[in-house]
């Protein structure tokens, strides 16, 4: 049976790994959001959000946001490519509603996979 927890061991943590991603990462972006990722050493993918107050005023709308990126993580957490996700939001993404924030981190998952495959092939 597929375990679709969100456990410790699918965060990034610490600034560290933060750190990685943001050096030399593969991004997928819109005007909303933007994706970076990079290869990690593990068998499965991890994720680590970037919700700034500047963005978002009130904390019910940051936590509305990273509520809705975990529980899509969570599902799709099985058909992701073993990589560190950061994912950033920017202006206008507290006019976004539940399901077209949905559709918005789906079409960047998809994106962001083709983007790693290809790098992977050259």
């Amino acid at each position: 049976m597929v375990n679709y927890s969100f456990s410790r061991e699918l965060r990034l943590l610490t600034p560290a790994n933060f750190k990685t991603v943001f050096q030399n990462p593969l991004r997928a972006g819109s005007p909303q959001l933007t994706i970076l990722a990079c290869p990690n050493d593990f068998d499965h993918a991890r994720l680590g959000l970037a919700i700034p107050k500047k963005q978002l005023k009130l904390a019910v709308d940051r936590n509305r946001v990273k509520r809705i990126i975990r529980e899509n993580f969570r599902l799709k957490q099985h058909d992701l490519l073993p990589l560190d996700y950061v994912v950033i939001a920017k202006g206008g993404i507290g006019k976004l509603d539940n399901d077209e924030l949905n559709k918005l981190i789906d079409k960047l998952w998809k994106k962001i996979s083709r983007r790693s495959k290809e790098q992977q092939s050259r």
